[in-house]
């Protein structure tokens, strides 16, 4: 097995194909592919909205693992060397991180990028327009209120979709204060309970 190990590191024909940039794409293609699958991903998914992001239900989740595989060999194309993959994941964190500097210093690119907070639901109120326009269904907002501890849709005060897929959710008051009593009580008749048995305790000791 050690002798195995040896050979193929000191095989020189085995590390000069891995560091080796395939003849069939240019260094220039393999920069800007992953450059350009990264834009266009951006506007796709600013086009479709904050749903996929979300992950509402399987179909959702499943679109996003597809994307990855949709497009690998569009960013690769027919190279499959290490240098190759290793020059693509450069470009990807290169054109990441200059994005995410944009829009650090310009509020103007980041509104571009990524888009505004989409309010659905407004003291207690739905906006249709909103819900119509990300495809969120009256089942799926059961299932984010259920998410954040509410029984259905109705005890929902404010909903708000942030650019990234994440629901900020404010239940409405009076479900908060019935909860928050609910809740009290519980530890009060929890703590009662012990009492009780350590009061026993020490009774029959």
């Amino acid at each position: 097995m050690f002798e195995t190990i040896c050979v193929i590191l000191t095989d020189t024909a085995t590390w000069g194909r891995m560091f080796t940039l395939d003849d069939t794409v240019s260094l220039a293609e393999k920069i800007l592919r992953p450059i350009i699958v990264y834009v266009v991903l951006i506007v796709m998914l600013r086009f479709f909205g904050k749903r996929e992001l979300a992950q509402l239900n399987p179909f959702d989740l499943v679109v996003i693992l597809s994307l990855s595989n949709t497009v690998q060999n569009a960013m690769i194309g027919p190279d499959n060397s290490l240098i190759g993959g290793l020059i693509g994941a450069a470009s990807l964190l290169a054109i990441n991180f200059l994005v995410a500097k944009w829009k650090w210093s310009s509020r103007t690119v980041e509104m571009l990028t990524e888009g505004s907070p989409a309010t659905l639901i407004a003291d207690g109120e739905r906006n249709e327009s909103e819900l119509r326009r990300e495809l969120i269904t009256d089942h799926d907002l059961d299932i984010i209120a259920h998410q954040n501890g509410l029984e259905n849709a109705n005890e929902i005060e404010k909903l708000v979709l942030d650019p990234n897929g994440t629901f900020l959710v404010d239940g409405k008051e009076e479900i908060r204060d019935a909860r928050f009593k609910r809740e009290v009580m519980r530890k009060v008749d929890r703590l009662s309970k012990q009492i009780q048995e350590l009061t026993a305790a020490l009774n029959k000791s």
